[in-house]
């Protein structure tokens, strides 16, 4: 027998214990222990039962997440499930816990379930591109009825044990040791006379509307098409005999494996969990963090103090008076208690975060004792330098000064201090105790242990940290402010706004460029481009003005109820704005511009290449150490479809070569934007890819 199953007896119940730390994750060597347990306890005289339960930290995580993208060793899962069911024995599982995609599939096969009642459960298979495919689909709809099992699998969610024993997932909920609780629930269910009962042998539950529910699900799910694809096997749970479901399930489960899409989210899976993996941080002790400042208290400063407050630390934000500071207050205690709303934490824990662990100061000396202090200030290099040469005086040695810019030279911000070690960028998305994402940006001089506490900071707060090296905009906004320009110039060659949100929307974009610039502000990016003038173009630059007669105007979006879009009827009803096609019309006569047209196909092929040509500079000149930093950066802050896995891997499904065609095809009208970026030239002309630079590094 595998190592990593314990057998053992207790009376007439054969114990099958997982050993598989951490979170008995089921590699082909559990699964080829619990087939040989399963053997043993079944030739194993006098007994009448096997218990199935988990030592550590879970019953079963699911799948072994280092045997992805190799060849299926037998005994296959779906098979070993089967063969637990089919036992003449009575199969019983106690559950602790996680519980998720094959760990519940096993437990499905079983005849009985047990949980302490901090367990949970879920199928998340969606996450991968896939659906449940050794079971979960045929047998949950017959514990739960089809519309609850289909919200479980297209969800992907957790489900605590109470809500799983309300819809007839877990048979008993008790707390104590999961061993001992499952030995006594087999003895009473013996002493009862209970037989084997299989899921598998229970009548298929009542169906619905199959061809609706598909696609509502595909609807919902903005593109992605593995939720969809649960309805059509849960359609054949009803419709087919089991052994035929189990057959109609796997094969859609075969068909999504060969996806793109597939591909793109396995890429997301394994990049979410290396990206703040930096080999320079090996051995590095970040510093200590317990009590942080924050300079500013508008959306983002009250923001970033809201995300601190709610992971337990000690915050301190500074406004230059009562008022504001009053006004940040609220803003963080609107945060707060949407927080009670959402059951992150309770309304007691809002009033002591409210009177204890949150002070709103008006003097900088009252920052002198912090770990590190987040400036969120207006978006100007003087006004920035002047916050740090205050922090510098007050704060103590060894206290970390971040600087939440979105575009600025933190070289240039680092140098005005006396301790430019201790500095780095610290940007945040807003709103910032909402969004996953965070770029550490790294200057010139940050010490290591700097940027460690900053990645430990990310981590505390619930990040996706992405480190990045010091370039205007970073890695997000700079790859932003390039695909924004390409659909611009798309703008000034012809296409609407409305044409080209609708194009990315349909890609898979949340929102679309222009509805997106209306959230953030129109005034932002007038800011930028003002900025960026002053500094003065590159003569060969393509430059558009049309939005700064809007911003001119007063209107800069939602805030203002009218941009590119008009609010009247609400945030959420998107109509044009009458007055942007004639600004448009307008420019394009001024600039001697005949207008085309464009289709949806063009227009995502362009803002695409553009994105991805930008990235791959990015990557290039290190801003960026790998590929995956840049797709995690646009999943996880800039709304890019997690289902394609970010800009880089889909440039690799696509295919670099006819990509770097693309772009070198529309440089002949426009050398200057889209001069193709050498790394993009290497990678082919050495026939490689950019997922071979994440495996280097």
């Amino acid at each position: 027998m595998s190592d990593k199953i314990a057998y053992s007896r207790d009376g007439d119940i054969a114990v099958l214990t997982v050993q598989n730390p951490p979170v008995n994750a089921l590699s082909h060597a559990v699964r080829a222990g619990l087939w040989a347990g399963m053997d043993q306890a079944e030739s194993d005289d006098g007994v009448r039962a096997v218990l199935i339960v988990g030592e550590g930290r879970a019953f079963f995580a699911g799948a072994d997440i280092t045997e992805f993208g190799k060849p299926p060793l037998e005994p296959h899962l779906p098979d070993l499930i089967n063969r637990i069911e089919a036992s003449p024995l009575l199969v019983v599982a106690s559950m602790h816990g996680v519980s998720l995609g094959g760990g519940l599939e096993v437990a499905l096969g079983c005849h009985y379930r047990i949980a302490v009642p901090s367990a949970r459960v879920g199928l998340p298979e969606v996450h991968l591109g896939l659906i449940p495919g050794a079971g979960g689909t045929q047998r949950l709809p017959r514990l739960t009825g089809v519309e609850p099992a289909l919200e479980v699998m297209t969800t992907g969610r957790h489900v605590g044990a109470k809500a799983a024993h309300d819809l007839g997932i877990i048979d008993v909920i008790k707390d104590g040791d999961p061993g001992k609780n499952g030995l006594a629930y087999a003895q009473k269910l013996l002493k009862d006379g209970a037989g084997r009962r299989a899921v598998s042998e229970m009548p298929p539950p009542e169906p619905i509307d199959w061809d609706a529910a598909f696609e509502a699900t595909l609807a919902r799910s903005k593109g992605q098409i593995s939720p969809a694809h649960c309805v059509r096997a849960v359609q054949a749970s009803v419709e087919k005999p089991f052994a035929e479901g189990l057959k109609a399930e796997r094969q859609i489960f075969y068909d999504l494996m060969q996806t793109d899409q597939r591909q793109g989210m396995i890429h997301a899976f394994f990049s979410e969990r290396a990206v703040s993996n930096l080999p320079e941080l090996k051995g590095v002790t970040p510093r200590g963090l317990q009590h942080i400042g924050v300079i500013g208290g508008g959306t983002m400063g009250a923001g970033i103090a809201t995300a601190a407050l709610l992971a337990g630390l000690e915050v301190t934000l500074l406004e230059m008076s009562a008022e504001a500071g009053q006004a940040a207050r609220d803003r963080i205690e609107r945060n707060l208690s949407g927080a009670v709303k959402r059951g992150k934490i309770t309304p007691n824990q809002h009033d002591q975060i409210l009177t204890h662990t949150l002070v709103v100061v008006t003097n900088y000396e009252k920052l002198h004792d912090v770990d590190l202090v987040i400036e969120a200030v207006f978006e100007d290099m003087s006004v920035k330098k002047k916050v740090f040469g205050e922090l510098d005086c007050v704060c103590k040695q060894g206290a970390i000064l971040a600087s939440n810019t979105s575009y600025l030279d933190i070289n240039e911000i680092a140098a005005s201090t006396s301790r430019p070690a201790d500095v780095l960028g610290l940007h945040f998305f807003s709103p910032a105790h909402v969004m996953k994402l965070l770029e550490v940006v790294v200057a010139d001089k940050t010490a290591p242990d700097v940027t460690a506490t900053g990645f430990a900071l990310g981590k505390m707060l619930g990040k996706i940290s992405v480190r990045a090296g010091v370039c205007d905009g970073f890695i997000g906004n700079r790859i932003l402010s390039t695909y924004r320009t390409a659909a611009d110039h798309m703008i000034l060659d012809g296409a609407s706004p409305y044409d080209i949100d609708a194009a990315l929307e349909a890609f898979g974009f949340a929102m679309g460029p222009f509805a997106v610039a209306d959230l953030a502000g129109l005034d932002i990016g007038w800011a930028v481009r003002k900025r960026k003038r002053a500094e003065g173009l590159d003569p060969r630059a393509r430059d558009t003005h049309y939005a700064d007669k809007l911003c001119e105007d007063g209107h800069f979006g939602q805030k203002t109820g009218k941009g590119y879009y008009d609010y009247a009827a609400g945030p959420k009803a998107r109509v044009p704005n009458p007055d942007v096609l004639p600004l448009i019309e307008a420019e394009r006569a001024a600039q001697g511009i005949t207008p085309r047209s464009f289709t949806h196909e063009e227009i995502v092929r362009r803002y695409m290449a553009s994105m991805v040509n930008e990235a791959a500079k990015v990557v290039g000149e290190g801003i960026a150490r790998r590929p995956s930093d840049v797709d995690m950066t646009l999943l996880f802050g800039y709304g890019f479809p997690r289902y394609r896995g970010g800009p880089l891997k889909w440039a690799d499904i696509q295919g670099l070569p006819e990509l770097l065609n693309d772009i070198k095809g529309y440089a002949e009208t426009d050398p200057y934007f889209w001069h193709p970026a050498p790394l993009l030239e290497q990678l082919v002309a050495d026939g490689r890819t950019f997922d071979d630079l994440n495996k280097e590094g």
